[in-house]
């Protein structure tokens, strides 16, 4: 609905504009036919990952592996441990049963076994299934021959294109390129032994083929992996990710928020993989590799020299690190590339049956010395400084069908600790209990730590949490957890030792094969700093959502949600939204299309929406305000060769007649996007 005081005339001159950008997005989708049906993973995994109201920029990274991996999915024949942690809605034990299983009474034949395994329930085996296949268990044969390779590996080339249909003050005055985002991705592939790929990004208003970027795309992901070459397991030669332990020293993998941790019960991802995606965090450039030295033990070891932005001191020194990767003035310019970093570092590990232990080291060098100022910021006392940083960790873990244990401990440079501990029991299929303790010291720094926590980083906190999974029925299923959390030193907006509690109840149910029905709530309780400084208040944050899925007999399914939020801080600000989401399928084109109503009081009740969107791409849109946003995608698979996806993404605030600020400024009301995605298999 317009504002209040809009006219029939505006209005009717609204709803045309309204209809004239529907119809706009129709006439690309006629462009499109003779598509396939196309899995379900990506709406299923979203579903999953947005009760954590994380933003995109935390899994975009993860979700890039999953549309790998559901393009070139797992042999449940020939798998292994390492493998299967890829995929986050699997649990420890459910691994561990699986593998069991097909080393105990051999090969699966269908995928009607899954339901043999009693860790399995219903929504992790249609998950599962967009991921694997059943085949046979291949002769080994550790040989790679180039004629194999080029002969059998499968080849793929991909645009992605972003088409702003509005204007930001940057594109007018500031910025040094135009306003239009793409990629460029070429992958290789052969049996998963031999990878290879290359990836170009260009964000919005960055220079192309001119200015200070005469190399074209501003950043570029390059790789080369190798496995089950004789003793080596696994080889990446140019950027790639690693993840020691639990990730108290280094994860460049992927961590999602408490309620994943209780569905996944603390099962952490894959040592080792190549980084294929667009985005510029948490990867290193350089030589990686996992050997076997045996049955029980294997190494891995890493060596790393990349560039980085910073923005720096008068004298120097590095002021802060930057993660935004946006180059798109002459200021931004010069802080790409004005710092370097050198990693080194590995991990020995031993693994009897269903018990390991690592031992981990990183050394990590600036070439620049990081020096964040302190003064007049006493949260920042113990923050990360100087030149050269060494970390070192053991880590540990047992599992069997009912038990899950985990743990790993690490000291910094100074001899800070950090440690965390989980432990999960299955008392029955129905009931699953998780405990997790973990100590951060307020001294502890780690450059490329990522872990749980109720922080920003791995520091300052000790905290515990606790939670369940009951499934009292088939068709329902309850998960709760609840989470304190202490910090001994000041934080930001905190100038006092504080406290943080986090609960949340969430009920699942399947009314029948067309009906689900989901119903969350949330208690989020910080303490921040009065208007005086002198004394803490509680903000207290509460989120209702309640979700109804609908899937039809004809390829047609439906998805109404509400979303309410309540926050107490100063004040009391309160927001609501209502969204519908409709997916159909018929024969060779999909069609879907979302709409949404949102009213908050300001920012601190903002509200995210999370949407079906491209390949290798999970979009999560946070809004607040009043205002609408809709959105029109089709897919089409011409053949085996050629796929084509458009998008149309509209915003329209009824509050406002500028959006955003600074260089994004735009002198408007409304912000509309279109998306294009090409993609050729060799």
């Amino acid at each position: 609905m317009p504002p209040p005081h809009i006219g029939r005339f505006v209005f009717f001159t609204y709803l045309c504009t309204v209809l004239r950008r529907l119809f706009f997005i129709i006439s690309l989708f006629s462009l499109t036919c003779n598509a396939q049906n196309t899995n379900d993973w990506q709406e299923n995994l979203r579903q999953w990952i947005e009760r954590e109201n994380v933003e995109s920029s935390s899994v975009e990274n993860f979700f890039d592996v999953l549309s790998e991996k559901a393009e070139h999915p797992i042999n449940l024949n020939h798998t292994t441990r390492e493998e299967l942690e890829l995929l986050p809605f699997l649990t420890t034990q459910q691994i561990e049963q699986l593998l069991e299983y097909i080393n105990r009474y051999g090969p699966m034949r269908s995928f009607g076994e899954l339901i043999m395994l009693t860790t399995l329930d219903l929504e992790r085996r249609q998950l599962l299934k967009n991921f694997v296949y059943i085949g046979d268990s291949p002769q080994k044969d550790n040989k790679l021959r180039l004629n194999s390779i080029f002969k059998y590996g499968k080849q793929q080339i991909m645009f992605t294109g972003r088409i702003p249909m509005y204007e930001r003050r940057g594109d007018k005055k500031g910025y040094l390129g135009y306003p239009y985002r793409h990629t460029l991705r070429y992958q290789f592939n052969y049996h998963e032994r031999v990878k290879f790929g290359l990836t170009g990004a260009q964000d919005a208003g960055e220079p192309f083929f001119s200015n200070n970027n005469m190399l074209g795309y501003d950043h570029y992901s390059y790789y080369l992996q190798l496995k089950d070459i004789g003793r080596i397991e696994n080889l990446c030669l140019g950027m790639y990710q690693v993840q020691l332990g639990m990730g108290l020293i280094i994860n460049g993998g992927f961590f999602l928020g408490k309620n994943a941790t209780l569905q996944s019960m603390g099962c952490t991802t894959a040592t080792l993989r190549v980084h294929s995606s667009r985005t510029t965090e948490g990867y290193l450039q350089g030589v990686a590799a996992t050997f076997r030295l045996g049955k029980q033990w294997r190494i891995t070891s890493f060596a790393s020299y990349r560039s980085l932005d910073a923005t720096l001191n008068k004298d120097g020194t590095v002021k802060t690190l930057l993660s935004s990767n946006y180059h798109r003035t002459p200021t931004e310019i010069e802080k790409k590339n004005n710092t370097h970093e050198y990693d080194l570092g590995g991990c020995i590990e031993w693994r009897k049956g269903t018990f390991y232990t690592c031992t981990n080291i990183l050394y990590t060098r600036l070439d620049r010395q990081l020096h964040p100022p302190k003064e007049n910021t006493p949260y920042r006392r113990y923050t990360a400084e100087g030149n050269d940083f060494i970390n070192m960790s053991i880590d540990y873990g047992y599992t069997n069908t009912k038990l899950s244990f985990s743990g790993e401990t690490a000291i910094n440079r100074l001899g800070a600790l950090a440690t965390i501990h989980q432990l999960s029991y299955r008392l029955n299929p129905q009931l699953t209990l998780i405990a997790l303790h973990r100590y951060y010291d307020k001294k502890y720094t780690a450059l490329h730590a990522k872990s749980f926590s109720e922080g920003s980083s791995i520091q300052n906190e000790h905290g515990v949490y606790g939670g369940l999974s009951w499934q009292p029925f088939n068709n329902l299923t309850f998960n709760w957890y609840a989470d304190y959390a202490h910090f001994a030193w000041k934080r930001y907006q905190v100038s006092l030792p504080s406290d943080a509690f986090d609960t949340m109840i969430l009920a699942r149910s399947l009314l029948n094969n067309k009906w689900r029905i989901e119903g969350r709530y949330r208690l989020h309780i910080r303490q921040k700093d009065n208007q005086e400084k002198t004394m803490l208040l509680n903000c207290i944050e509460q989120q209702v959502r309640l979700v109804l899925n609908y899937d039809s007999p004809f390829n047609l399914s439906l998805k109404t949600q509400f979303d309410g939020i309540s926050v107490a801080y100063k004040e009391k600000d309160r927001g609501w939204m209502l969204s519908e989401k409709a997916v159909y399928t018929w024969r060779w084109l999909q069609f879907s299309a979302n709409v949404a109503y949102f009213h908050t009081d300001n920012y601190e009740s903002r509200l995210y929406q999370y949407e079906r969107s491209l390949l290798y791409d999970f979009s999560s849109l946070m809004l607040y305000g009043k205002g609408l946003r809709y959105a029109l995608m089709t897919r089409a698979d011409l053949g085996k060769h050629l796929m084509l996806i458009a998008k149309m993404g509209v915003t329209d605030y009824f509050d406002r007649r500028v959006i955003s600020s600074g260089q994004q400024q735009i002198d408007g009301s409304s912000m509309a996007d279109i998306d294009i995605q090409i993609r050729y298999k060799l």
